[in-house]
């Protein structure tokens, strides 16, 4: 696969340099040569120059890519590449780097983006993943379509748990795409069993994310079962044979949510 990194940072190196260990060809465009010095990478092509300009995007032969990468530290010159990428090269696919979160609604397609990946964003949904069990973390946006990555841990006394996958009353907008389990990947099917601290993955719609977090929000939220003195003598009537002529006072005790 022949891959267009944009900026030769530390962002864009790391990014060039694991994908031409997956045996990628790589081109890297920055707008300093210094960089090509202090990246050590091996393996890969240089352009230097702007990426916002035609000609650079040329030089770097950009109708030949598969994919480019957006990963300069400026939001501006990321979505003009990518807009440029898609627009003016035809590339079938690009991923524009979000440096400013409040710049993420921009990254769409109409400014050509296909992956917007928000690294402020990802590390807080990484630290909410590792610490918030029982609540719906997206991960990541997928720009087309409109479609997002989130995970869900399962509490262990979630009332899913015991659950097949396909008794479970997923939204309609949804798909369970896997399953991992002490750490083991697993494809889930229907026949599938759900079980506590499962950490499960989902492909949905913004709107389907949202009606998965009511969901499983809504499941935990068992009513608990208010015992009152008339309903206790009405229960100790019903299973005695013999009639009381006074029934002493004394406190209920509350049964637990099973009972």
């Amino acid at each position: 696969m022949r891959v267009i990194v944009v900026g030769g940072g530390s962002v864009g190196s790391s990014i060039a340099r694991e994908l031409v260990s997956h045996g990628h060809e790589i081109v890297v465009i920055d707008a300093t040569s210094e960089v090509i010095g202090r990246s050590n990478l091996r393996g890969t092509q240089w352009v230097v120059g702007d990426a916002c300009d035609l000609e650079v995007l040329q030089r770097a032969k950009t109708e030949e890519a598969d994919v480019v990468v957006a990963a300069t530290g400026d939001d501006k010159a990321n979505l003009v590449v990518s807009l440029l990428a898609r627009s003016e090269f035809g590339v079938p696919r690009t991923v524009g780097r979000v440096n400013n979160p409040k710049n993420e609604w921009l990254f769409d397609d109409a400014w050509g983006v296909d992956v917007a990946v928000s690294t402020p964003r990802l590390m807080t949904a990484l630290v909410e993943e590792a610490v918030e069990v029982g609540d719906v973390v997206r991960l990541l946006s997928l720009q087309t379509g409109g479609a997002t990555l989130a995970a869900y841990t399962v509490p262990r006394e979630h009332p899913v748990v015991a659950s097949m996958v396909s008794q479970v009353p997923w939204p309609p907008e949804v798909a369970l795409v896997a399953i991992l389990r002490d750490g083991v990947p697993i494809t889930p099917s229907g026949d599938d069993v759900l079980e506590g601290a499962d950490e499960l993955f989902f492909i949905s719609t913004a709107e389907g994310e949202e009606q998965l977090r009511a969901m499983f929000t809504t499941a935990q939220d068992v009513p608990e079962v208010e015992v009152t003195e008339d309903r206790l003598e009405e229960a100790e009537r019903a299973g005695s044979s013999s009639t009381r002529a006074t029934t002493p006072t004394r406190t209920a005790e509350r049964p637990s949510p099973t009972e």
